[in-house]
């Protein structure tokens, strides 16, 4: 519907952006994608969609982020974008203490089993709010 152009230079020009110096910000994209910020997270690193894992479709690949960038885009670049990274966005002493822990290291595994992560255990200031049974 936007058209090659606008698509290829407006839709999520995430590598654009950064080699530009931008500082980009991610999250799950709710209404438009569903709630999972794993599957948001593998659209970002891989350009594909989960639903298109197999069939090789890639979103104009070369504007992906690198799984580091993925990574600081949820975490350090959102709380810089919110003027709050004193206090969030990473580990360190006086920070509030939000964290997920994963079933996958995701700075490593294959990209398929980046939609087979599993939240293992969250913690929202310094506080276990869920853990898998």
């Amino acid at each position: 519907r936007l058209g090659e152009k606008s698509a290829r230079t407006g839709a999520y020009p995430w590598r654009s952006l950064l080699d530009a110096g931008a500082i980009v910000t991610n999250g799950t994209d709710v209404p438009v994608e569903d709630i999972s910020a794993l599957e948001c997270f593998y659209a970002s690193v891989t350009r594909k969609r989960h639903q298109q894992t197999n069939t090789g479709m890639e979103f104009y690949p070369e504007q992906k982020m690198t799984r580091t960038e993925g990574i600081y885009s949820y975490t350090m670049a959102n709380a810089y974008a919110a003027f709050e990274e004193k206090w969030k966005g990473s580990l360190a002493p006086g920070k509030v203490a939000d964290i997920v822990v994963l079933s996958n290291d995701l700075l490593n595994c294959a990209d398929d089993e980046i939609l087979q992560t599993e939240v293992i255990m969250t913690m929202v200031g310094g506080k276990v709010r869920y853990e898998k049974k």
